[in-house]
């Protein structure tokens, strides 16, 4: 029997452009894994934002290879296959992982920061590791990303693990393709790595193990401790201890605006110890356990044993987990949870180095746990609430930011949004792409003005775009607008609640025609008018108003956000009614009655700081919005509602709200009962509008934006009536509809006023 000849598969080489999430996730080493296991050679290399694979082989392994790329890619990874084509064998002998090049037209994508993952932690955990109680632990599926990079490629000299040379085991994993830490850009342990750092407080100064163990004894004995994270300090303290968490408030400022709190891990999906306070369902426990790590707010249990100062007045709490070694450290060791708020003067952005803490956080912490592992920007954590089932950004942070979204048409040149001015946050878009900041704070002390302009320079280093164009809000007293007129750029003025719809819309393009509810506290309207309560019929470009709440005349302007009886007695002023008595009341009411100092507003977020004034006797804030949080936390949930009739004005067909004052001041009436009737009867105000509006308008769903919808009563009662209806209704996803939302919503409304590229 003759034997047939064996045929050989000629050997082929193709190249592979991958663009997407595909720095700091591990790529390329996952890609040297698969080509192994492929049995395939050549090499793999990061441009500036792209990953480049040569690879040879024959077309079934090429073809196996290829499939795996995506469908089997790191977690954390969003590749999109850019290219592919049939190239030259060049005859290598193994695949390797190349140095990285920078493209002359670059895709950048920046890597978040990223939780500890279950590997690491183990190994944390383990006496037999050599990494035991190292709180830099990391591999290539976890650690710092954005706060370390000076910038791109992504690799170890381009970031602030610059200034710590491997040591020789580290090298060797580093360069060891089958380590989890093959190529893990901020690898460190504890002989070349950074070092933990106590000072301050009767303890002295301390290194390392010792410092963690200080830090720890000044906590349980009810002492304040700021501790450096990833993003920035946190000050912390016993968050079962009262009389801590009220010195706390007391030395920084902070008499209401309510605290976050960590939890040590626990159980099998680590919430157990998070359980014994708040009531968890499920998808509040996904967003916990998010590799984000999330702030998550959730409804505390009447019987936790944490300071009730934490959150006065709410019912919700702000709680999240562990995310770096050294909060599992801390955690681990303290055994309860811990306060930990944003180490800065409030309303400024988080502070990242030990200098700056010492002279600015002095007063407030008895003492610092620091390390020397630099932070390039800051990013403060994010906070997030399930809505109607999903998870809402409320703020965008670490882990969370920069966020990146891609758009239907593409800007004809690259544009800079600056967004608001309580919120600070902005946003670059350029081609097909739009990326918004983390939070920055309050844009009106000088050190929030230079991390805002530090987050725009950045922004464009970093993406290797220069902006050609500025858009801003129409008032002229934001800190981003005044920055905004002294660039020598052309610009661009967006009204604020066009951009609130147009952040939702850009969310959503495949909705070509939208009726969007823009609700929020006020923003610059027509001829000096504050808006807040606006109906926007159209799309990106072409909003048209169509309907509003029943305007009134506000004094004080932007003291009325602070001093909620300024609303409440313009709402009982404006329609004959007396109003109590309160300090400068009397002297309000003469200006008022002289129009001095007056303006008008259609503003659902001063409606709602009345109702709080009216219902709980609130007449001063300590923070935006403590209002009408604690007036949904008062709420109870009830069938029964005041009709709030439909009013035709200057061709708007506007919610009256007259009716709701008798009852909201109605002391008769128990507060939980009046709160929730407000919150009622305005859902059902909302969807009355938006039923008469379809009588007259053409509309394929409903928006609901504006910082008054986060409120999880509201928003849910008003799309669980507009479903009965079966009209399609939307809030925003993936940007905050508050104005930390805002610059995302300024670069989407500039894209269609400026004629973008299909």
């Amino acid at each position: 029997m003759t034997m047939q000849p064996q045929t050989i598969e000629p050997i082929v080489a193709r190249r592979i452009v991958l663009a997407g999430r595909v720095q700091g996730v591990g790529f390329r080493p996952f890609v040297h894994r698969t080509a192994e296991r492929f049995g395939l050679v050549g090499r793999v290399w990061n441009g500036a934002g792209r990953v480049t694979i040569h690879v040879e082989g024959t077309s079934k392994q090429l073809a196996g290879f290829q499939e795996v790329l995506i469908a089997g890619a790191p977690p954390l990874s969003r590749p999109r296959l850019e290219t592919i084509e049939d190239v030259a064998v060049e005859g290598a002998r193994a695949f390797r992982i190349e140095t990285s090049t920078a493209d002359e037209e670059p895709e950048v994508h920046l890597p978040p920061d990223l939780f500890c993952c279950d590997e690491c932690l183990a190994e944390l955990n383990s006496p037999a590791e050599r990494r035991y109680r190292y709180p830099f632990t990391n591999c290539t599926q976890c650690g710092p990303r954005y706060t370390i990079i000076r910038e791109l490629p992504y690799d170890r000299p381009n970031t602030s693990m610059a200034g710590f040379p491997l040591c020789a085991d580290c090298r060797a994993e580093y360069e060891n393709p089958s380590d989890p830490r093959f190529h893990a850009e901020p690898l460190a342990c504890p002989v070349c790595g950074p070092t933990l750092s106590f000072r301050g407080g009767d303890q002295g100064n301390a290194e390392d193990e010792a410092a963690l163990a200080a830090a720890i004894d000044l906590l349980r004995g009810g002492g304040i401790v700021a501790v450096k994270g990833i993003g920035g300090f946190h000050l912390t303290c016993d968050a079962g201890n009262d009389i801590a968490v009220r010195r706390l408030r007391k030395r920084k400022h902070r008499p209401d605006k309510p605290l976050a709190v960590i939890f040590p891990a626990s159980g099998m999906d680590g919430l157990e110890h998070i359980r014994r306070h708040v009531i968890l369902h499920e998808r509040e426990a996904q967003a916990l356990a998010d590799p984000c790590r999330p702030i998550v707010l959730v409804r505390r249990r009447k019987e936790s044993n944490l300071s009730p100062a934490i959150a006065p007045g709410l019912g919700d709490l702000g709680v999240f987990l562990p995310y770096s070694p050294l909060h599992h450290l801390l955690l681990a060791g303290f055994g309860s949870p811990l306060v930990a708020t944003s180490g800065n003067i409030s309303g400024e952005p988080v502070i990242t180095d030990l200098q700056e803490a010492a002279s600015r956080l002095a007063k407030i912490a008895d003492a610092f746990l620091d390390h020397d592992r630099t932070i390039v920007r800051p990013a403060d954590d994010p906070v997030v609430r399930v809505i109607a089932g999903k998870t809402r950004p409320i703020r965008v942070g670490r882990g969370t930011a920069p966020v990146e979204l891609e758009l239907a048409t593409a800007f004809t040149e690259p544009v800079l949004a600056v967004g608001g001015h309580m919120k600070g946050a902005v946003a670059l878009g350029w081609g097909n792409r739009a990326v918004l900041s983390p939070h920055i704070g309050e844009l009106d002390c000088p050190r929030s003005l230079d991390i805002f302009q530090q987050v725009i320079a950045d922004l464009q280093a970093l993406y290797r775009v220069k902006a050609r164009r500025i858009v801003c809000d129409l008032h002229p007293d934001y800190g981003s607008t005044r920055w905004a007129l002294r660039q020598d750029l052309p610009l661009i003025r967006v009204q604020h609640h066009a951009a609130h719809a147009s952040a939702l819309a850009g969310e959503l393009p495949a909705i070509d025609r939208w009726l969007m509810l823009a609700w929020d506290g006020a923003g610059l309207g027509q001829e000096g008018t504050l808006w807040g309560g606006e109906a926007l019929v159209g799309g990106p470009g072409s909003w048209r108003r169509v309907g509003s709440m029943r305007p009134f005349r506000l004094i004080g302007g932007d003291r009325a956000g602070r001093e909620p009886w300024r609303s409440a007695a313009a709402l009982m002023w404006e329609t004959g009614r007396d109003w109590r008595s309160v300090t400068g009341a009397d002297l309000a009411r003469q200006a008022w009655n002289r129009r001095v100092g007056t303006v008008a507003t259609t503003s659902a977020g001063r409606l709602f700081d009345a109702a709080a004034s009216m219902v709980l006797g609130l007449d001063a804030a300590s923070y935006e919005g403590q209002g009408p949080t604690m007036l949904e936390s008062a709420a109870i949930a009830t069938d029964e509602w005041l009709k709030l009739p439909l009013v035709m004005r200057e061709g708007n067909l506007d919610i009256d709200w007259e009716p709701l004052l008798d009852s909201l001041a109605d002391v008769t009436i128990a507060p939980g009962v009046r709160a929730g009737i407000f919150h009622e009867s305005l859902a059902r105000g909302a969807v009355s509008q938006i039923m008469a509006l379809r009588q007259s308008e053409t509309f394929d769903a409903v928006g609901l934006t504006g910082g008054v919808f986060q409120n999880r009563l509201l928003s849910e009662r008003i799309m669980a009536l507009l479903g009965a209806e079966k009209i399609p209704v939307f809030l925003p996803e993936f940007t905050p509809a508050n104005d930390g939302g805002l610059a995302f919503g300024q670069l989407v409304e500039a894209l269609h006023l400026m004629g973008g590229q299909n």
